[in-house]
This record gives structure tokens, sequence and C-alpha cells, in this order.
């Protein structure tokens, strides 16, 4: 067993920032289940979504690069030919990889498709096409609009088989019930288990919703009556077009069915993970996180989309398997560290190319050296956004934004308005006061935007321009124009880019001219 390689569950939600999430938020949510994985494992305080949206936060989760490098840079649309998944890498290496629950990534939105993408199992795929394929046309118009309230959960008598939370899981203890069946020593495999819940429309039984009848959330009252003054315009629309059920005076933010289901989809990820370790404990590793949150009334806010408030991108993240350090760590860590450490963990190291957008966690969940926790504690990553949706101008539109998160601040970049933000993350965690003209900052801000700026250029951001770096706050940062070919990272799969020049493979920066400087 010990020459083995490890089995991966990897379990995921859809709307369940850290401000759902008792052992984040200490707040009486119920998410015992997700609390007992922490008390095991290592568990990140800040993790950060790649982005605050469905598709293209779930792109680079299971890609391991940026969704504008993806082609899955917003919902409704699909990710690039040739671009690889988290099941590609670990089927090559021998793996059973299953896929169960929402997917979101095939550009047919958030049902899908129902067609199961090649790395994956087939006989297990259950995407929300899928499931819809299992109700009739009664129960999809019951689904998708009539269990609004409680009291709608109460008189059509839902349960939990109904749910198609409790289908996944049910799918998901089947295909541990078929490995524990196997005879001699088992296939390791890659199983994820993705839930919609607490997503909209809420579906739980209702007496998980009746818990929280009477029950208030208390949101920061610096939240709460954030005036957002000055804070780019496209969040004061935000707020008046989207207005959350919150009491601004008190913070208190009232969603029965939300928490409802929040707590519901906690006992089905309690399910998986009790068999799971059931099945083989020492030698399993079990990950858990979330795509993005619900502003949930904070700055006056509900829902996700244009910004980069913590509420809707700090995810939670937590590691549990055999020699993962117990630990509670506040280290920056992002969506995109993920299959580096998975392929890291299952000693797959050579397919860890630097095409990757992240890094492997694995000297954090075990014995660093001095000089890892160095790097790590003075790491930042990016977050961005492009557009909530194709197929509608819901959420703004086209709003590009860029963010720089280090364990003190936090920089964004709103391309197309005047009022970028800077936040304190430390002295005010709240994001209300926006410290971007602040003269006390200015050594530090200009430092995380030629961070910011520098890494975009690496990762080839397509939505590169020189306006990310000629802001209204830095006016003697000069606008430059370098042309240059550089090669394209190489990921084992897709053949190098020939140079445009020579017709030969680009080797290291080729400049063709001097950096203009305007």
């Amino acid at each position: 067993m010990a020459n083995q390689k490890p089995n991966f569950v990897f379990i995921m939600t859809d709307t369940q920032a850290t401000n759902m999430v008792s052992s984040y938020c200490k707040q009486n949510v119920n998410t015992n289940n997700i609390d007992n994985l922490a008390n095991q494992g290592a568990k990140f305080t800040s993790a950060y979504t790649t982005t605050p949206v469905c598709t293209p936060a779930r792109a680079s989760l299971f890609t391991g690069i940026f969704s504008q490098s993806s082609g899955a840079y917003t919902n409704s649309l699909p990710l690039g030919q040739g671009i690889r998944t988290m099941g590609h890498y670990f089927k090559e290496a021998g793996y059973d990889t299953i896929y169960i629950g929402k997917w979101h990534l095939d550009g047919h939105d958030y049902f899908g498709d129902g067609i199961c993408p090649e790395e994956w199992d087939d006989a297990y795929w259950y995407d929300g096409k899928r499931y819809l394929d299992e109700l009739s046309s009664k129960e999809i118009d019951l689904w998708r609009n009539g269990l609004s309230t409680l009291k709608e959960l109460k008189d059509n008598n839902i349960t939990a088989d109904f749910t198609w939370a409790r289908r996944v899981s049910n799918k998901a203890l089947d295909f541990l019930a078929k490995k524990r069946k196997e005879q001699g020593e088992r296939k390791p495999f890659l199983l994820v288990v993705s839930y919609d819940e607490p997503h909209h429309p809420f579906t739980c039984p209702p007496e998980y919703a009746e818990k929280y009848e009477n029950f208030t959330y208390q949101v920061s009252k610096k939240k709460s009556n954030d005036s957002l003054e000055g804070k780019p315009i496209h969040h004061t629309y935000w707020a008046k077009s989207l207005p959350a059920p919150i009491n601004k005076e008190t913070g208190e933010y009232h969603h029965p069915i939300y928490f409802g289901s929040n707590d519901f989809v906690d006992d089905e990820i309690g399910s998986i993970i009790n068999e799971a370790q059931d099945l083989d404990k020492d030698n399993t590793y079990i990950l858990y996180t979330s795509d993005h949150g619900d502003m949930m009334g904070a700055h006056g806010m509900s829902q996700k989309g244009a910004n980069m408030y913590d509420d809707i991108t700090n995810i939670p993240f937590i590691i549990q398997g055999p020699n993962i350090k117990n630990i509670d760590t506040d280290i920056v860590v992002s969506h995109v560290d993920c299959i580096p450490t998975m392929l890291d963990l299952a000693g797959l190291q050579e397919k860890i190319t630097p095409h990757f957008a992240g890094k492997s966690l694995v000297p954090v969940l075990r014995d660093s050296t001095p000089t890892q926790e160095e790097e790590f504690s003075n790491r930042g990553i990016m977050m961005e956004f492009n557009r909530f949706e194709l197929l509608h101008d819901g959420f703004g539109g086209f709003i590009p934004i860029r963010a720089w998160v280090t364990k003190e601040y936090k920089l964004v970049i709103n391309l197309l308005s005047d009022v970028d933000e800077l936040y304190d993350r430390k002295n005010d965690p709240d994001e209300v006061h926006n410290v971007i003209n602040d003269p006390a900052f200015v050594t530090i801000r200009n430092q995380m935007h030629d961070t910011l700026l520098d890494y975009m250029d690496s990762i080839l951001d397509p939505f590169r321009t020189y306006e990310w770096a000629t802001r209204s706050w830095r006016p003697e940062k000069r606008a430059q124009w370098i042309n240059y070919w550089r090669p394209k990272l190489d990921n084992g799969v897709s053949p190098y880019i020939r140079d445009y020049d020579t017709g030969k493979k680009t080797v290291g920066v080729h400049l063709e001219q001097k950096v203009v400087k305007f």
C-alpha cells in the first residue's frame, strides 16, 4: 500500500464563500462536516477565487490557468480547443477519473449539454442536463421557479431525494461502494463531487430552511452601511439594481432558504467525507473549496459579479489527508494552486509544467524550509474579472478588472473606471476605506501595481494594454510600447509557437525594437 498512488476526493460547492462556513465566519450557519474536515487538516484563510463568477472560476480551478487564457472568461463560453483539465493529468497517470455534478465549462452555461468530456467517466457524469432529464416538465418548473420560500418547500413536500445535491451524493457513494468491492490492489481514483447548492434556487428539504426562519446573519455594520463614496461607480449601480434582504442599520441579513440549502449541502458533503475516509483514509486526500460567494448585503450588494471584495472572492479551501499538517494558515493562495498541489501529492511532479499559473502548496502542507516559508509568506496572487455572461448584459456587461492580493493589501484596477481601489487588509478587513490616493500608501501601492503589471505580462494576459499602467493616481508612470515576441509556455500538449521572423521555435524574448515611452 505504501507505494500505491494516493486517491483524491475533490469536493466543491457553488456560492459558498468563507462567510457561509462556520469555522471561517464564526456564525451559527451549521457547517459541521466542513468544519470537522478543517479540524483534521490544513485550512487556508486567505484563499481566493481567480474570479467571482461561476464559469471562469471553474475554468481556473480545473485547468490551473486563468480563464482569460483558457477561453472560458465569462459564463456561457466553453474551454478552448486543446485546453487540458484536471481529469486529463490524472487519467494519463492511470487513475479512474470521475466527475459528478455541476460542470459549467461546456458553453451551455448553468445546466450543461449532458455530454461527458473524454477525460471523465461517462457512467458517472451527472451535470444539470442529466439531472433535468430525470425530472418531469412539472418538476422542472417547480425546481426553477416554484420553491422560493419555506412555505413552497413545505407545500410541495420537497424531500432530499428530489434535489440535485442528493442525487449527486448517491452517484458518488455508488462509485465509492464500487471501489470497496474491487479485489486486490485498487486502481487509484480522482473523484470530483461538484454540488450546485447553496446556489439559487436554494433547493433543500423544508426542515433545513425551517431552522433559519428566525435566524439573521450578522453582516458587519460597516459593510452594510458602506456609502460607496470613493468607490467605482459600477458598485453603486449594482447596489441599486440588486438590493439585498438586509437591514442596513443593523447589518442583519435574513434568507432562510439560502442558509437552509447551505446547511443541507454540508450534510451531503459529510456523507462523502465519511465514506471516503472509511474506504481508505490512510491513502486518500480530501480537498474542499467553492467557486465564489454571495455579497449578502455587504456594501449594499447581493449575488456576485464585478468587484473584488472578500465577500465573494475569499473562498474556503481545506486539504486533509496522509501527512498533511493540521494548520490554520493565512498565506495567500488561489484556485490555480489546486492542480499543481494535487500532482505534487500524487508524485506526478513531471506534469507540473511552467504553463500552470499557480504552484504546489506541498511545502506548506508538510515540512517547509525557512526559504519556502518566507516565499509563501510574501506571496501575492492575481484575480480577474472580464464580464459576467456572454448571453446578456446583466451585472454591467464588460467590466475588466485585475487585482493583486497579499497578506497585507489588496490592489484593484478597474480598467474602464477612473477609480481604482487599495485596501489595508489588516486594519480595514471590511474594505470600506479606499486608500488608493492616500499618501501614506503610495510606496506599497506602486510596488503592487508594478508587480501586477509584470505578472499580467508573464502569463500573456490577452487583455493587457498600456491603460492598466497609466492610472490617474500615478501620473509619473509613463505609457510604453514594447514590440517583441516571446515563447509560449510549454504545456506538454500543444505544439510550440514558431517565431514569426525566423520560423523556428521562439527562445527567450525577441526584441524587434527598443522600448518607446510616451
